[in-house]
């Protein structure tokens, strides 16, 4: 089994940002592509251990800590989802990686739609895991608990901690925590034609009592090219399908986020493109 160290870390200068990174597994190689995972919001690469753990035996594995996030200060940058992902695009560019696949967590699943949107070439498959594509695809629940988040919220936390170790400013770790909640109440509004435009296989993974709603995660699924009529009229898969979608039972916004050991074998046939078995019945 894979660990969780990184074979190369560090940081590197990324449109304006000095942005952490690591690289778990070596890259340059042929085959598989190398998975660049995006972790969720306040969230760092240290986040992730058990997802790094579960895909670095078979691919290498990249992962950076976005603006504000874990090692990466802060700076007077607007944030946006285009800009996070214009970031993930330029890190990769900055590794000589010329296509990776790309999953996100919450946040990070945003980024990943905006890293195929906007920079399809370097895209081979695409996975977002609770992330909607618009504003509208959260409960109103969801926005308004963000509302609500503020400095005192994080008092002690791993995400306050983080932040003071490269600015020792409580003002800025306050004027972080208020742009993070303007970009997630805001969030972003990619239209159904782009998400149509969408050139990448993509795997969509909600739960069920996610904070996206599950309607939200078929609509993502639809516009992705998802849905097979040849597969319904016969009960068979004859090919290896554009688009999946994933919908853990009794599974929470958070809880699904440490469900590695069961989403990893599903992503990994994804990216592997391993064929669809159909049972013999009759």
């Amino acid at each position: 089994m894979a660990d969780s160290t990184p074979s190369r870390s560090g940081h590197l200068p990324i449109n304006g940002l000095s942005l952490y990174c690591e690289v778990h597994g070596e890259l340059g190689g042929s085959a598989p592509l190398p998975l660049l995972l995006i972790p969720g919001a306040f969230m760092s690469t240290e986040s992730m251990p058990s997802w790094v753990t579960a895909f670095a035996e078979r691919r290498p594995v990249i992962l950076f800590d976005q603006q504000g996030h874990g090692r990466t200060p802060d700076t007077d940058r607007p944030m946006s989802y285009e800009q996070f992902g214009d970031d993930a695009a330029e890190l990769l560019r900055a590794l000589n990686v010329e296509r990776a696949d790309v999953m996100g967590y919450s946040q990070g699943g945003g980024v990943a739609l905006q890293v195929a949107l906007r920079h399809p070439d370097l895209v081979g498959k695409l996975v977002t895991l609770s992330a909607t594509y618009r504003q509208d695809g959260w409960y109103a629940s969801v926005l308004e608990g963000v509302g609500h988040l503020d400095a005192e919220v994080f008092a002690g936390s791993s995400v306050e901690k983080s932040f003071t170790e490269h600015t020792p400013d409580p003002a800025a770790f306050a004027v972080y925590v208020d742009k993070m909640k303007v970009l997630n109440i805001e969030d972003q509004q990619i239209t159904d034609e782009q998400m149509r435009s969408v050139t990448a296989n993509a795997m969509v993974i909600v739960g069920d009592a996610d904070g996206v709603k599950p309607e939200h995660a078929v609509t993502m699924f639809r516009l992705l090219g998802g849905g097979d009529e040849e597969a319904a009229a016969t009960g068979m898969l004859q090919k290896v399908p554009r688009a999946r979608l994933v919908i853990l039972p009794a599974m929470s916004h958070l809880g699904i986020s440490g469900e590695a050991n069961v989403l990893a074998p599903m992503v990994t046939a994804f990216l592997d493109d391993v064929p669809p078995v159909t049972p013999e019945l009759f």
